[in-house]
């Protein structure tokens, strides 16, 4: 008899360069939650679990379609109303896309992954926004490739710095990440800084992948998508169900592809990677019809209720010793930085605060930011009276956390 082999089975080196900062925290906050604490999730941008309400008619859709019987396979790159409904979107607001340029995806998520894999090689670059999102370094470690940081600046509303943008370009960049409205500063981006985008992206040959999931949750009302600024750049934009129509859980977003011939082959290349997952969820595609082609007043109401909560949190953070925070401008997240005493970082400041207040908040070196800085991410979708009552303690345990 041959004998048993009882070593560990080992698993892709990849996997170790992946990290997902605003799950990952929620490990130590089950911790928390286990040594009797009550916690209070500051760390996910969910509007549901906040209270806020996906809107009738996309329910009704896809309760329809379900009862109809679309509950099979569709086509691996969306039904084609879906896909009309996208392109429509996109044409109505200055950028011409076909629908055969429309990819239906499981959220933005899937999305990001399917575009860059599509895009990228082992060894090519991307360059990203600091602080970014951080699914865009967790697949770009999953694909080998490399993520380049350039800086936003607080001090400027947390616009790029665009110098130090064109210094990052070298022969291996291949793309320009732009998030825009951004997640997670809430910074919205001029016009003029958006066309000084393109053109560097233009200048260098690079793919411009846009992030405008929070388009329509702007302050002072929906964005146009970068695209529409020169419809022949080479933009593949993002957007989803998720925010700006309370649907989360239904994990239903889209790529647009813009129209410029440069594009074709990225197009066919996602189209493959799209049949190589069969497809997304059909009814859900069906409340994405309902969702573009309906009624949007609850927008409306939950740019208000953004509006509200923007404010009290700057204000609240701004009265904070040692804490800045840069009013927001879209989304429902604001990136606060605190003066850190000697040998502190952000890690120790949020996990201290976890610990001793149960406010869950998820900190900036998760989003790319150097530990030091002393930024973290707060999502402010709790009702102002909840947030009112969480900023008390948490100034309270700021106080005590510089005085250490």
């Amino acid at each position: 008899m041959n004998p048993r082999v009882t070593s560990p089975v080992p698993v892709a080196s990849r996997v170790t360069r992946m990290s997902y900062a605003i799950r990952h925290v929620v490990e130590e906050a089950r911790k928390a939650e286990a040594a009797g604490v009550r916690v209070r999730y500051l760390n996910i941008g969910d509007p549901v679990a906040f209270g806020f309400e996906t809107p009738p008619h996309m329910i009704e859709a896809v309760e329809r379609a379900m009862r109809d019987g679309v509950n099979g396979y569709v086509a691996s790159a969306g039904i084609e109303p879906a896909r009309a409904a996208v392109a429509a979107e996109h044409t109505r607001r200055g950028q011409p896309i076909r629908p055969d340029r429309v990819f239906i995806t499981a959220g933005t998520s899937e999305a990001i992954d399917l575009t860059l894999t599509a895009l990228l090689d082992r060894g090519d670059e991307a360059l990203v926004p600091v602080p970014t999102y951080p699914l865009y370094t967790a697949v770009l470690a999953k694909i080998d490739a490399v993520g380049k940081g350039y800086r936003t600046d607080p001090d400027r509303g947390w616009l790029p710095d665009l110098d130090l943008l064109r210094r990052q370009i070298g022969p291996r960049t291949r793309v320009l990440v732009v998030i825009d409205p951004n997640n997670p500063t809430g910074a919205v981006y001029p016009d003029a800084v958006r066309r000084e985008l393109l053109a560097i992206a233009d200048q260098h040959g690079l793919a411009v992948v846009a992030d405008e999931v929070y388009a329509d949750v702007a302050y002072d009302g929906p964005l146009a998508p970068i695209g529409s600024l020169d419809p022949e750049a080479p933009v593949l934009s993002f957007s989803s169900l998720s925010k700006a129509y309370l649907a989360p859980g239904w994990r239903t977003g889209w790529i647009a592809v813009g129209s410029s011939d440069r594009l074709n082959e990225v197009a066919t290349a996602i189209n493959r990677l799209a049949e190589g997952r069969l497809c997304s969820t059909a009814p859900m595609q069906c409340g994405l019809v309902a969702a573009l082609t309906g009624d949007r007043s609850h927008q409306d109401r939950f740019r208000s209720a953004l509006v509200e909560r923007a404010r009290l949190t700057t204000e609240r953070l701004n009265a904070m010793a040692g804490m800045s925070c840069v009013l927001p401008k879209a989304a429902f997240y604001a990136m606060p930085r605190l003066a850190l005493p000697p040998g502190k970082t952000d890690v120790d400041y949020v996990l201290g605060l976890l610990r001793a207040t149960g406010i869950l908040c998820v900190y900036g070196s998760g989003f790319n930011m150097p530990p030091e800085a002393g930024a973290f991410r707060v999502v402010f979708l709790a009702s102002p009276a909840d947030l009112a009552d969480i900023y008390d303690s948490m100034a309270a345990f700021t106080r005590s956390f510089l005085a250490t």
